[in-house]
């Protein structure tokens, strides 16, 4: 895999270590169980995939990259470049100023923009009428545009569907920036409506069916489907595709709801008339970071620490599916766990900031799960594993441990 010039002060060389074991025993990335770190007093199970992928790399590298080349021009972000305060707070600190915030709220307006002025593209993507503004004002964006590979393979997959006269129904967060933009370019090609979740899939599939009347789908997806949608009309051949992000086991179960909807309504046999199998949208990384925290969870542990910005779509499904299993902690850094022993975290449900007095169990040895989203630096999660051991008196140093990985 290509190697991204990145600034060194996001690698962490003993969780670079820890990687380039994995990536020596395991080249082809099959084994999913996680690395056992033995510290003495404190085992830490670290996921076998986290951290940066390779869309994240790229945006990063561009982006500084970007700063480089264009010494005294202005030079702005859309909005954050990725879902993590830290990254984002240090290419605001060299000079990038921001037009909008995650969503889509203006810090400045378009029409302050200069055709010489330099406008990086997210990693997310932008709308197409985003675009179009920017192209219209002379702004060159496809120099500096950083978005995913893997989101512009969910809208080649979105114009797919349209050529196939299919619907597209977009398994995603409404507000997050990489579905509104992948909603704006797959509704240039098709019909197109946003569900959330399963709860809403099966409210849509009702109103497929007849079970629910028609006149629901204007109080509950209207604002969610593209112009002139016509739910007695566009739902008569469909296909799902999904924010890049969001849980693979859903977005799976959406489909084959959809699936099974058509062949209620139409007949197992005239399924590929009505249904459009677009296999899987998901991004490689997304798919093996929730597959390692799937084998994480097979091991007996006290607790779950999970590292990443707070509005980061694939590090709150990590917490999520931590939480089923055991106590968890999604923090944005080593700064969230205090003097006194509390740790401050977040509530990716109700958005709340919380704080959980003595969260480490007394008992020793102690036995945590640590992980960390897409966006998230390796160098911070070593800062967090730093942290904990201010509150864990270890036996056994750092080249100790890794020299059992060898």
């Amino acid at each position: 895999m290509k190697k991204f010039n990145i600034p060194n002060y996001y690698r962490s060389s003993f969780i670079g270590e820890i990687k380039k074991a994995r990536r020596v025993s395991d080249p082809r990335k099959k084994d999913f169980t996680p690395t056992t770190l033995n510290f003495g007093g404190l085992e830490v199970l670290v996921a076998r995939h986290f951290g940066f992928c390779y869309g994240v790399e790229n945006a990063i590298e561009i982006s500084y990259k970007t700063l480089e080349e264009n010494k005294g021009k202005r030079v702005f972000l859309l909005s954050q470049m990725i879902h993590n305060p830290a990254v984002n707070a240090d290419l605001e600190s060299k000079g990038i100023e921001f037009i909008m915030d995650t969503e889509g709220n203006h810090f400045m307006e378009f029409d302050e923009l200069k055709s010489d002025d330099v406008v990086i593209i997210p990693a997310f993507g932008t709308t197409v009428e985003i675009e179009g503004i920017l192209k219209a004002k002379g702004i060159q964006i496809e120099q500096y545009n950083t978005t995913c590979p893997f989101v512009e393979r969910v809208w080649t997959a979105s114009s797919k569907l349209g050529k196939n006269n299919s619907s597209v129904i977009i398994h995603g967060k409404p507000s997050h920036e990489e579905t509104r933009a992948t909603f704006s370019h797959a509704k240039e090609e098709a019909p197109s409506v946003v569900v959330k979740d399963m709860e809403e899939a099966v409210i849509l599939g009702e109103i497929i069916s007849g079970v629910r009347p028609i006149t629901e789908f204007e109080d509950s997806f209207r604002h969610r489907a593209s112009e002139n949608f016509d739910p007695s009309r566009d739902f008569d051949k469909v296909g799902v595709i999904n924010q890049t992000t969001m849980l693979a086991e859903e977005t799976h179960a959406i489909a084959e709801h959809f699936k099974k909807v058509m062949i209620a309504k139409h007949g197992e046999e005239k399924l590929k008339e009505h249904f459009t199998d677009t296999r899987d949208t998901l991004c490689y990384a997304t798919n093996d970071n929730q597959q390692a925290t799937y084998a994480l969870l097979e091991e007996p542990a006290d607790f779950a620490i999970v590292v990443g910005g707070y509005n980061s779509s694939n590090t709150s499904h990590l917490v999520e599916l931590c939480e089923e299993k055991l106590d968890t902690y999604f923090i944005s850094g080593p700064e969230e766990i205090k003097e006194d022993g509390s740790i401050h975290h977040y509530n990716w449900r109700t958005g709340e900031h919380l704080i959980t007095e003595a969260f480490l169990p007394v008992r020793r040895p102690l036995k945590m799960i640590l992980t960390s989203g897409a966006s998230c630096p390796d160098t911070v999660v070593d800062a967090v594993l730093d942290r904990i051991f201010d509150f864990v008196e270890v036996k056994r140093s750092r080249e100790e441990v890794l020299l059992e990985l060898a």
